[in-house]
């Protein structure tokens, strides 16, 4: 199963994002839900990656392990709460479509008495 953790800020911005495991809902190399969750993560880090205001730490230390971690500054915030949004909404998609192979949970740092 893959599982996704996500991390917002306070602002509800992408923070972090730490992904694991394997879908096995097909045959290796044609398997749909790592297919889709690949392509979302590689897009998402290729589309925040270089952009001004935003600073981007990644890596895939193993096979079947993907990590990211995002800062931002007033510059760069509104470009990663789009990219973050359509990341965490896709991610979401692939969830809902192979429930038994992924999992998401998303953790919001707001304060209390936000919305």
């Amino acid at each position: 199963m893959i599982r996704v953790w996500i991390s917002l800020d306070g602002a509800g911005l992408l923070r972090s994002c730490r992904v694991e495991g394997h879908a096995f809902s097909g045959p290796a190399g044609a398997d749909p839900a790592c297919a889709a969750v690949s392509v979302l993560l590689r897009s998402a880090l290729r589309t925040l990656s270089g952009r001004r205001g935003i600073e981007l730490r990644g890596a895939a230390p193993d096979r079947g392990l993907w990590l990211m971690e995002a800062d931002y500054d007033a510059e760069g915030r509104d470009f990663l709460e789009a990219v973050g949004a359509f990341l965490i909404e896709g991610l979401r998609s692939v969830a809902e479509r192979f429930p038994d192979n992924c999992g998401i949970e998303i953790e919001n740092q707001r304060p209390p008495g936000g919305l």
